[in-house]
């Protein structure tokens, strides 16, 4: 719908505003607790390492879970090292609380190539080294406030 203006000619209504507000912070101890509770079971995959059964959380899983709970949290490489074989990451995740910003680093490293039985390099599983050393570290920073922690206890199956 328009309007008139003074010069007689019809304008239009500027567009509305949509505000955004900040997450309401709540207390760490409160943001702990709901991260540290055990997880459905379909929040969880599995793989196998080393000969063992490993179940973990994928980290798009671990990133839906912070926006629910933890919401305005941030997170990013802190460093990333390389030696002849293998990639090194220090994740840094800070959650917003009541008390404050509180801030988790955690490590993630990853082989850069791997020698089938006849010594020859071969292509490693899914993804690039470098994105699941930073995944395995991210988790990690996770798992400091809490979320699956519970998962490094159990016994493997």
């Amino acid at each position: 719908m328009s309007t008139p203006s003074l010069n007689g000619h019809r304008t239009l209504p500027p567009p509305p505003v949509e505000v955004v507000e900040p997450p309401l912070l709540r207390p760490l101890a409160e943001i702990t607790a709901d991260l540290s509770r055990p997880l459905p079971p379909n929040l969880l995959k599995t793989r196998k390492q080393g000969g063992q059964t490993i179940t973990y959380i994928p980290w798009y899983t671990v990133n839906r879970l912070l926006d629910r709970f933890a919401p305005g949290w941030e997170g990013s490489v802190a460093q990333m090292s390389f030696t002849g074989e293998r990639v090194f990451v220090v994740y840094s995740l800070t959650i917003p609380a009541l008390e404050g910003r509180f801030t988790r680093q955690a490590t993630g490293t990853e082989v850069l190539k791997e020698l089938d039985r006849n010594g020859q390099v071969r292509e490693l599983s899914f993804g690039d080294p470098g994105s699941r050393a930073e995944s395995m570290a991210f988790r990690r920073a996770a798992a400091r406030f809490g979320l699956g922690l519970y998962l490094y206890n159990r016994p493997h199956d």
